[in-house]
């Protein structure tokens, strides 16, 4: 391996760390859904709107860090959100009464979806060249599910150690505060003793921004993100399923929610990034391909008998329904490479694309949480998942016309090979 390529993986793993760590204080109900509702006095629909104040806010913000990533050093944005991020969690460990938790929330996605996330995907496409784009994505997504896991199984334990209660929720926030904030330290470090980046310096953000709004192939992908990222929201509510329907104990469903949201990045993303670059040959016909096949998983879902003694089945066939969503969410952003975006707008791009993409974050959650209050039981969990199945048809849809797009890209231009559907 060559030193230069020694650098390319050592920035890689560095940002592999930043991203791993930063939303764990926004996800706080992936492990910890259940205790935020008995420690912190919060419904299905109060930790909706919570999610979803985060997710207009991040979604507004999204082109402005866009623009930043374009305009200023990704080496300093990258630290410095997630520096914010983590002083933001010491002051929601206090447990603020809803009104702040509100405002906590939202400055959360100005430090992640503003500051960070665009300029981490910038650093990560420029990484490599257009062949390399879903396995980078990929293994990102990977690398992302190993932290994750890591530190969500150790905020975990601190929760278990200190009685499974208030204090250990409060415990549990603290650290993950304390890792956002040594993440960002060490981000801050090592990443500015790196090479300069060898990406052209934005004229001015505006100009990039009113470039990338002209390229056909941007909102396509960003349709795309969006119909995965909508059913990906989605498995939040696996949690509660579990404990409801199954009747799970609180420190599995803990546990349980790890791995749902956590360590399926470590198998799922790099195995969508791989699979889509060496067996597809094309992650937008991957994509296409993977929404059909969480149909009949979904069926299967729905058909399991809901009592103790089929736990197991319930988790299997969930797990595995996860597994496919997090190969998807793995590689949704290689189709920038396929579609022809410029490194120069980059930025912009990603920024628009986010813009709509996460969109779901904004109302998806409250929908399904007051679908679930108002529809207490099986009744109301049938039909949160009868509407993922119909998303996933429709993701199916928009992924065959990106699909379809990108063949004739080829075509015309000669370079690859149009794969058969």
């Amino acid at each position: 391996m060559t030193i230069q390529n020694k650098a390319k993986w050592l920035r890689f793993l560095i940002l592999i760390l930043g991203g791993g760590t930063i939303y764990k204080l926004a996800n706080l109900k992936d492990a910890f859904y259940v205790p935020m509702q008995e420690f912190m006095g919060l419904s299905h629909t109060e930790i909706g709107v919570l999610l979803s104040a985060n997710a207009i806010i991040a979604t507004a913000l999204f082109v402005v860090g866009g623009m930043l990533a374009d305009r200023f050093d990704t080496r300093k944005l990258i630290p410095v959100g997630l520096l914010g991020t983590g002083c933001l969690g010491l002051y929601l460990s206090t447990f603020p009464p809803f009104s702040n938790l509100l405002i906590v929330f939202s400055l959360l996605a100005v430090c992640a979806d503003c500051i960070f996330w665009p300029s981490l995907l910038k650093a990560i496409r420029n990484l490599g060249d257009d062949q390399e784009q879903g396995r980078l994505f990929g293994l990102l997504e990977g690398g992302r599910g190993v932290i994750d896991t890591l530190v969500a199984f150790s905020a975990l334990g601190v929760f278990i150690a200190m009685g499974s209660g208030e204090a250990g929720l409060k415990s549990a926030i603290l650290f993950y505060s304390v890792i956002d904030i040594l993440a960002g330290t060490l981000t801050w470090i090592l990443l500015k003793s790196g090479t300069t980046q060898s990406t052209v310096k934005a004229k001015n953000g505006l100009s990039n921004l009113l470039e990338a709004v002209k390229v056909p192939g941007i909102w396509l992908v960003s349709l795309n993100v969006f119909m995965v990222y909508i059913v990906y929201c989605g498995l939040t509510y696996f949690i509660p399923y579990l404990k409801e329907m199954y009747g799970l104990p609180v420190a599995l469903v803990g546990a349980y929610g790890i791995i749902n949201q956590y360590f399926l990045k470590i198998l799922g993303g790099p195995a969508g990034g791989f699979i889509a670059d060496k067996q597809f040959k094309s992650t937008s016909r991957y994509l296409k391909w993977a929404f059909l096949a969480l149909l009949p998983l979904m069926g299967v879902i729905m058909l399991i008998p809901k009592s103790p003694g089929f736990i197991y089945a319930g988790m299997a066939a969930t797990l595995s329904f996860a597994l496919i969503v997090f190969s998807m969410r793995g590689v949704f952003w290689a189709p920038m490479g396929e579609v022809g975006i410029p490194q120069h707008i980059t930025g912009s791009a990603f920024g628009i694309g986010c813009l709509i993409g996460y969109a779901p974050g904004m109302f998806a959650y409250v929908i399904y949480g007051s679908i679930l209050d108002h529809f207490p039981g099986q009744q109301g969990y049938n039909y949160v998942f009868s509407l993922m199945s119909v998303l996933a048809i429709l993701g199916f849809l928009v992924s065959s016309v990106l699909y379809q797009t990108v063949r004739r890209k080829s075509t015309v231009s000669g370079t690859v090979g149009a794969a058969q559907a």
